[in-house]
């Protein structure tokens, strides 16, 4: 923000530049930038919590571009290629180089079935759009179960980039509607502004309270942040204050900063109006200013120190997070300690104040996008080239490995037909262990999404259905979670078969009940579960199959809940016989990750069965069970006598900590099926 602003003649539209059209250096802005990355890396290693530093660089960018934009139309125009072209020279040089170091390093030392992850946000990242790449992952059930990317903390870099490209585009606009309308351009900035402001702060509110999770990366809830800079920026220095005030006010705006990640549960209720505490925080620091006392927050946040930590404050966010999670995975740890927090803290500012020193400074100060009109085009192109590339050979050959599909009577690879009774193994010797590891994460059983439709009763209640070519024998649903889902695996090949009609209703996190045990109170899994029973009761399948367990939990603490008998008795008064599979066990620890990491014979790889699972299922120990259900219990086929582990017949029976693979639910098949027409005497 330094140097001085020529300000051109007054014409009709445009007011006299007053004080805010000034530019002026504020040292305690890159003390408050300084402040708010350090309190990012901290929160992250030490304590694993989310600080709110990063609405803090949001008011910020809003501060600084809105002050620039404005003072540009009062001299005449916006050139958008310059400063867009600046934008490249400033966000490109350290982004690309740890995008382009994550892709390296990760394939030497990121266990593969978390590489397709992190290809698809690497992508994201680069080309800025990974707040609404983890937007959709956030409402997909499924790609929530992904360990914590190396890069999802680019998040935040793409709503500034997307900010950068737009709101230039804004102020060029309101600079042609002021003078074709002859109106105050201050006092449409302001009042733009405000609106802006209002408008997403109110969506906001709500959409954190109706999906806090799409809310967090959603570009919309984060507009009011860039906005209240924007304000400050046209009205802070009108403002005066005395200065024994601005002096209590910068240190209650530090004191906020700092306390923001304690006392308030970020991650979990942020971007609403509680985002206003680190942001108001922040403006409060602002707004005190220069008070010229040894007493005030500005001394501190104005020195040189942090004035140079400032100077590092971009690399050292880029940097920290892929540092931290790759000493983890290292380590095999989930928490980094004193003393490895302390290397991880240390290694990210050296290699933030290299990135700094080598890379981005030389860049800023270079002639590019100076010398030549298109420079700083040509220069992000390069930039993004290395790592657009190496990203796209590195899928093309992920995916050329993970080219597996298992067929049900594989000689090597019989899964759960391995532990049936008489079975003997006549594969190879030594067989790969399927399904491959780069291709686990994605591993459920779906169906196309031209067999599904939206239910007109409930909008997130998807009817997937997968009919035989002529008229079904049978139609059987299967309802509930994730769980229930990788069933799919094992009773589509009855499509075939037997010519069944095989249709789900899923969602996850929801297992088919009157309540919503594993999100207690969860409004919409209790309303996607009464519509889930209307459609039974109106499609009246031959079957329904469902939990008749529930493990929320590692260990044997399956219970059946109270909301599973209430179904099956709705169910029964209407005749519609429920098949209540025993829920599988969950373990402590990533099977698959340990197979990976070791080996399949390791003991460390499996879990003593009575540690597991309980002796006698759950469902033994309810009352006045209804004549309609009927019970099947696969456990046998997950856990020999003995232990629970992780590969079965050569096969990986888990795809993470509790949810089975597909690929193993499918060697399930030939005994799923038997099961269900034996209990149902078909």
């Amino acid at each position: 923000m330094s140097g001085s602003t020529a300000v051109a003649p007054e014409r009709p539209g445009t007011p006299p530049a007053g004080p805010s059209a000034q530019a002026r250096f504020r040292p305690e802005l890159q003390g408050v930038r300084a402040l708010a990355s350090v309190l990012v890396v901290v929160y992250h290693v030490w304590f694993d919590r989310i600080s709110g530093g990063v609405d803090v660089f949001f008011l910020v960018s809003g501060f600084l571009i809105t002050g620039q934009l404005y003072r540009a139309l009062l001299r005449g125009r916006i050139e958008l290629r310059a400063t867009w072209g600046r934008m490249i020279k400033r966000l490109f040089p350290a982004a690309m180089t740890v995008l382009l170091t994550v892709v390296v390093v990760s394939q030497l030392l990121l266990p593969q079935d978390r590489w397709f992850q992190t290809i698809r946000e690497v992508i994201a990242s680069a080309l800025f759009y990974e707040n609404w790449q983890l937007a959709a992952d956030s409402v997909d059930y499924f790609a929530q179960h992904n360990s914590a990317s190396l890069v999802q903390h680019f998040w935040s870099l793409s709503i500034q980039g997307q900010f950068y490209l737009l709101w230039p585009l804004l102020f060029v606009g309101l600079g042609l509607l002021v003078r074709r309308l002859g109106w105050s351009l201050r006092s449409t900035v302001n009042l733009v502004l405000i609106v802006l402001f209002a408008v997403s702060l109110a969506y906001s509110v709500y959409l954190t309270g109706a999906d806090q999770p799409l809310a967090y990366f959603h570009g919309l809830t984060r507009v009011w942040e860039f906005a209240l800079g924007g304000l400050m920026a046209m009205f802070l220095d009108q403002v005066s204050l005395p200065r024994l005030l601005r002096i209590g006010l910068g240190w209650i705006g530090v004191a906020g900063l700092v306390l923001c990640g304690v006392l308030l549960e970020v991650d979990s209720v942020f971007p609403g109006w509680i985002a206003l505490w680190p942001t108001v925080s922040a403006g409060l620091v602002l707004v005190a200013g220069q008070t010229g006392s040894v007493l005030g927050a500005d001394r501190w946040l104005s020195s040189k120190f942090l004035g140079y930590v400032g100077n590092l404050s971009f690399s050292l966010y880029l940097w920290h997070w892929p540092v931290l999670v790759f000493y983890l995975i290292i380590r095999d740890r989930t928490e980094v300690g004193l003393l490895g927090g302390a290397f991880v803290v240390g290694l990210s500012f050296l290699l933030s104040i290299l990135t700094y020193h080598l890379i981005e400074n030389p860049i800023r100060l270079s002639k590019i996008g100076t010398a030549k009109r298109w420079g700083a085009y040509r220069f992000g192109v390069l930039a993004l080239a290395p790592v657009l590339v190496t990203s796209g050979v590195w899928q093309g050959v992920s995916s050329a490995r993970a080219n597996y599909e298992i067929a049900i009577g594989d000689p090597d690879h019989p899964g759960a037909v391995a532990h049936a009774p008489g079975f003997v193994y006549r594969g190879e010797p030594s067989p790969s262990i399927v399904p491959p590891t780069v291709k686990l994460a994605d591993d459920w059983a779906r169906t196309r999404p031209d067999q599904c439709s939206i239910s007109p009763r409930n909008k997130e209640l998807e009817i997937c259905t997968e009919a035989p070519e002529g008229p079904p024998t049978k139609r059987i649903v299967l309802v509930g979670d994730s769980h229930i889902q990788q069933f799919l695996a094992s009773y589509r090949p009855a499509v075939v078969s037997d010519g069944w009609e095989v249709t789900t209703m899923l969602k996850g996190a929801c297992p088919y009940s009157s309540g919503s045990e594993l999100m207690p109170g969860d409004q919409n899994c209790l309303d996607w579960n009464k519509a889930v029973t209307d459609e039974l009761l109106d499609t009246r399948p031959d079957a329904v199959i469902m939990l008749g367990t529930l493990n929320s939990k590692p260990g044997p603490n399956e219970t059946t809940p109270k909301g599973f008998v209430d179904v099956w008795s709705t169910l029964d008064e209407e005749g519609i016989p429920v098949v209540a599979v025993r829920d599988n066990p969950r373990y402590t620890f990533n099977m698959a990750s340990c197979v990976a990491q070791r080996s399949p014979a390791d003991p460390a790889c499996s879990v003593p069965r009575p540690d597991a699972v309980a002796a006698t299922p759950a469902w033994e120990q309810v009352d006045n069970v209804p004549e309609n259900v009927t019970f099947m219990d696969f456990t046998d086929y997950y856990c020999d006598q003995k232990r629970c582990r992780a590969v079965v017949g050569n096969v990986l029976v888990y795809m993470d900590d509790n949810h089975p693979s597909a690929t193993f639910n499918t060697t399930l098949a030939p005994m799923a099926v038997k099961q269900l027409k034996h209990a149902l005497q078909w």
